[in-house]
């Protein structure tokens, strides 16, 4: 941990700095509280350890500033004077403990480990909320169709056991949905949940959010961060579009799925977990392998229980259901009470292609029900994403041209703004990207 050390006492502080050293610590020292507050806004610090009495200004003084300014940082206060009422102002003021001089080095330690403890729980509980919070919306797996009940029979079945799994599907039908199913109906449902989407990362990040690094690792890496195979310990890792890894990364996470040990970047101990992996991808990772550019002895090991997810196209039967479900979503969330659709709004949704799949039916719904100005969605609230069925029957246009159509469409109403396109279409931004260079538009 980067602990300052508090004295204007400079034996009692550079002994107490060169034993904290020895221990495995980074270690500043500050003669007064002041400078002790610009060592915190140069470079901060997880511990403080301050002496009680010192001039220009006191440790409970600067525990006081420290809470105020670094809420995070924790404060050990020192003293040669101690009494009950000292010890007692020092811990209502947010001292995490109190030591008395000659302070007892077994002591401390067991303060610090303490602190540390607590440091990783509380990173930990910050990440999960923070990923609750991102993923807290997702609808439940909904669909009544023959396709979609094999594959969550298939989810119920692959639940019982810890085996890896492959969910293969296009980008919106649900594959995250599926894999937290996984998760939910196992044996590890109390554990920890944890995603990554390698096509939203650049390699060196993924490579930090998988396995964490030490600190010094490289340049900004100022403290140790755990990755998400640490955090998913005890748990079900989800890896989405594996596909996208490389070939580098693919090395790496072979080894993991054949030891279950890893390493941080810049580390050099061997790190056991003991998690689930469940991988998801859209593309054709057979024809990759052949293409050299996905290794097979990796796919053999991600691909032990393979579950394929059908899309939107092939479960009509579905449509109406999700859309209900929509409905009810957000209109309780925008507070506009929408009832149903008008026939020919049925006719338009189940007459679509679909080629964003559920992401793409819940985005429209989303803004058919902000957009509505009556108690039902009729042709006007779906804004003329789609044709109605019989200009689609008359229309021999294939999937790649309505696909285009559509593109054109949303970057016409964002003026041509990636991202914005990219939501109101329900795909990522790479992805309209790409395909943007692929049917030659311009953005």
């Amino acid at each position: 941990m980067r602990i300052i050390v508090i004295d204007d006492e400079e034996n009692q502080r550079v002994l107490l700095s060169g034993y904290l050293k020895k221990q495995g610590h980074s270690v500043r020292q500050a003669e007064s509280g002041p400078m002790a507050l610009n060592l915190l806004a140069d470079k901060g610090a997880e511990v403080a350890i301050t002496d009680m009495r010192m001039p220009d200004m006191d440790g409970l003084t600067l525990l006081k500033e420290i809470k105020k300014v670094h809420p995070d940082t924790n404060v050990v206060v020192i003293t040669a004077f101690a009494t009950v009422e000292s010890a007692v102002e020092a811990m209502k003021a947010g001292a995490n403990d109190y030591l008395i001089k000659p302070v007892n080095l077994e002591q401390l330690m067991l303060i610090l480990k303490k602190i540390e403890a607590g440091q990783h729980l509380l990173a930990e509980n910050r990440y999960l909320k923070r990923k609750l919070e991102e993923t807290e919306n997702f609808p439940r797996m909904i669909g009544e169709s023959q396709s979609f009940k094999k594959a969550l029979a298939d989810i119920a079945m692959v639940a019982q056991s810890d085996s890896t799994v492959l969910i293969r599907g296009e980008s919106g039908t649900g594959k995250e949905l599926a894999a937290r199913a996984i998760h939910d109906s196992s044996a590890l449902k109390n554990g920890p949940f944890l995603a990554v989407n390698c096509s939203a990362l650049p390699e060196t990040l993924l490579e930090s959010e998988l396995f964490g690094y030490d600190r010094g690792a490289f340049t900004g890496a100022v403290k140790k961060r755990l990755g998400r195979f640490e955090l998913a310990n005890k748990g079900t890792l989800f890896i989405d579009e594996i596909g996208d890894l490389s070939l580098p990364m693919q090395v790496k996470l072979l080894r993991v799925l054949e030891t279950h040990t890893f390493e941080r970047l810049g580390g050099t101990e061997s790190i056991k977990v003991d998690i689930r992996l469940v991988s998801a991808t859209n593309r054709d990772l057979e024809q990759k392998i052949a293409d050299g550019t996905f290794r097979e002895d990796l796919f053999y090991r991600l691909n032990v229980i393979p579950i394929t997810l059908p899309p939107l196209r092939e479960r009509k039967d579905d449509i109406l259901l999700l859309v209900e479900h929509f409905i009810d979503k957000f209109s309780a969330r925008s507070g506009n009470e929408i009832s149903g659709l008008t026939p020919e709004a049925k006719d338009i949704l189940i007459s679509h292609s679909w080629p964003g799949n559920i992401r793409e039916l819940e985005n429209t719904i989303e803004r058919a029900v902000v957009l509505s100005r009556s108690e039902v969605i009729d042709k006007d609230s779906l804004m003329g994403f789609a044709a109605p069925k019989a200009e689609i029957v008359a229309d021999t246009l294939h999937l790649a041209e309505l696909e285009k159509r559509a593109i054109v469409e949303a970057l016409k109403r964002t003026d041509g703004k990636l991202a914005d396109a990219a939501e109101i279409l329900g795909i990522h931004r790479n992805t309209i990207r790409a395909k943007i260079k692929q049917y030659g538009l311009k953005a």
